[in-house]
């Protein structure tokens, strides 16, 4: 439930500039306009999974879009039933959506590649749940070397630039341009996941493993344990093992009960077994692959 200043689950990834929404609970499109997002920039929406705070605000969303003017197709990926609640929901109050909805339904228990872009590749894998639920993970293309222009030989042909770019050696007035002169390293590739509702699932670490940030879901502290279990959620010390377990580099909590007006507790729980952790509060941006 909403509470004590937090919102239902709903992020913003945002990738060179192309814009992706992960889940969308009630008052997210406020959220969005409160942070100046356009909202018709948004290209795809990733659904987790149909308990209410993480789909309730779409319907809404959609439609403002619609009202906004937007002609762009959007990608919708989701549990199949959400195209039918969407009907339902727009055929009940005659709305019509003009825009392309291209809906891409996620199977219970299926994972695999499911967007790609030409730098950006998404995966979703199969959480631990009452109800089908999918895990999202945004990994990074390898991008090309980048060329140290002052050095090149002035007149050298555009096909023997593109040659070093991809980490070639190349031949040029009887001399080898070696690859490792002319050129620096790319950027190393980032990983993001976003681990929805879960239960404790020492099977799910592989899915994510060595990412530069994991979003995972502490519901409880661990005195709650059992009703973390019983529910089908985690702890936050939970959510540190499976950090460690992942060896990722940094972890990010969210979806707090709201038994906690405080989250805290929550953090220093996760602290205490893995340092890297911060918590997931209203507004904050967080830069993938760069240290807090």
């Amino acid at each position: 439930m909403p509470g004590w200043g937090r919102n239902l689950s709903a992020q913003l990834v945002n990738h060179d500039q192309a814009l992706m929404l992960v889940d969308c609970g009630e008052g997210t499109q406020h959220q969005l306009l409160r942070h100046k997002v356009r909202l018709n920039k948004i290209g795809q929406i990733f659904i987790s999974h149909l308990h209410g705070d993480h789909y309730l605000g779409l319907a809404g969303l959609l439609s403002t879009m619609q009202l906004q003017g937007r002609t762009e197709p959007l990608q919708l990926f989701a549990p199949r039933a959400l195209a039918e609640v969407l009907t339902v929901q727009w055929a009940a109050s005659e709305s019509i959506i003009n825009y392309p909805i291209d809906f891409q339904p996620l199977e219970p228990g299926s994972a695999g590649l499911i967007f790609q872009n030409d730098l950006l590749e998404v995966y979703h894998l199969p959480l631990d749940h009452r109800i089908a639920c999918h895990g999202f993970v945004f990994k990074e293309k390898p991008r090309q070397r980048k060329i140290v222009k002052e050095l090149l030989p002035p007149d050298l042909p555009v096909a023997q630039i593109l040659a070093l770019k991809s980490g070639h050696d190349v031949e040029f007035g009887g001399q080898t341009l070696a690859n490792g002169l002319f050129t620096r390293p790319p950027r190393p590739v980032r990983t993001y996941a976003y681990c929805s509702d879960t239960r404790y699932n020492e099977q799910l670490a592989p899915h994510f493993f060595q990412a530069d940030l994991l979003y995972h879901e502490a519901t409880f502290a661990e005195d709650y344990a059992h009703r973390a279990a019983e529910t089908y959620h985690t702890t936050a010390k939970q959510a540190a093992q499976m950090a460690c377990l992942a060896q990722v580099k940094q972890l990010l909590l969210g979806h707090f009960s709201v038994r906690y007006r405080y989250p805290e507790v929550l953090l220093a729980e996760a602290q205490s077994v893995f340092p890297a952790t911060l918590l997931a509060l209203e507004g904050h941006t967080f830069n993938v692959g760069e240290p807090w």
